[in-house]
């Protein structure tokens, strides 16, 4: 385990597991820069939000991902809110070994959906390390030229036609399953706009891509992908709206 990942895992383990304020001291940056809706910027609105956990509030992670010094974690965090939320965390780690810079998108557990499958489960171990870079360009190329540059008659160039295993609760299996979603929202006004890739984090098989855009509202999308044999085989995502005001003045990317 890369030592980034290690520190994430363990400061996420106290901070959201053990539900220790004191934590924040140990792992956390005094010029902690906060990006998520959910928090005030700096250590201290961070011990304060640890500190407001009540006794049912519990974290379920699914992956972990390390490129260099950022770590994404996907989980499931139940007693948030009313309702359980899946979400992506990014942290950026910095030379001292604290957590410097968060970002985050959180979004309803949505129990039936269209693929039976549930927003976080598969594959979660880290395979082919190294095709970290090949896996890099291949995703990345995706997202400029398919998802910002909406050119989807080169889909198949990126998506395996055999096996695409879908994580969005509205969208089937499938190329087909894809494109018959993206149809749906189009006529319900949300048209899938990439505006701009935001930060694209790699190790082995996973790629996440943060990107900006719109779907009906302004939005903050988070993109899970799988590589399999050089062609994306899986996908899981989180569509956060972006609010008009946040906590802090850092933006959320």
């Amino acid at each position: 385990m890369s030592n980034a990942k290690n520190i994430v895992v363990t400061a996420a383990a106290e901070l959201f597991g053990k539900k220790d304020p004191s934590a924040v001291d140990r792992w956390v940056a005094p010029n902690y820069t906060q990006h998520s809706a959910l928090a005030a910027d700096g250590p201290e609105a961070l011990r304060q939000l640890v500190a407001g956990l009540g006794p049912d509030f519990r974290y379920e992670g699914a992956r972990v991902i390390a490129d260099g010094n950022l770590v994404a974690l996907q989980g499931t965090y139940y007693g948030f809110g009313p309702d359980p939320l899946v979400g992506f965390d990014i942290f950026r780690v910095d030379e001292n070994g604290k957590l410097a810079e968060h970002w985050d998108a959180l979004t309803p557990v949505v129990t039936s959906t269209v693929s039976r499958r549930s927003q976080t489960d598969g594959p979660t171990a880290v395979t082919d390390t190294n095709k970290t870079e090949a896996n890099r360009n291949l995703v990345t190329e995706f997202a400029q030229k398919v998802l910002v540059g909406a050119d989807y008659s080169v889909l198949t160039d990126y998506i395996s036609t055999e096996t695409y295993a879908q994580h969005n609760p509205e969208a089937a299996d499938g190329l087909d399953g894809f494109g018959a979603a993206v149809t749906k929202w189009a006529e319900q006004g949300k048209n899938l706009v990439y505006k701009k890739i935001h930060k694209v984090i790699v190790e082995g098989d996973f790629v996440l891509v943060q990107s900006e855009g719109e779907f009906g509202t302004p939005v903050a999308y988070y993109d899970l992908f799988r590589v399999q044999n050089g062609k994306i085989v899986e996908h899981w995502d989180v569509i956060a709206p972006i609010p008009a005001e946040l906590p802090h003045g850092n933006g959320l990317f």
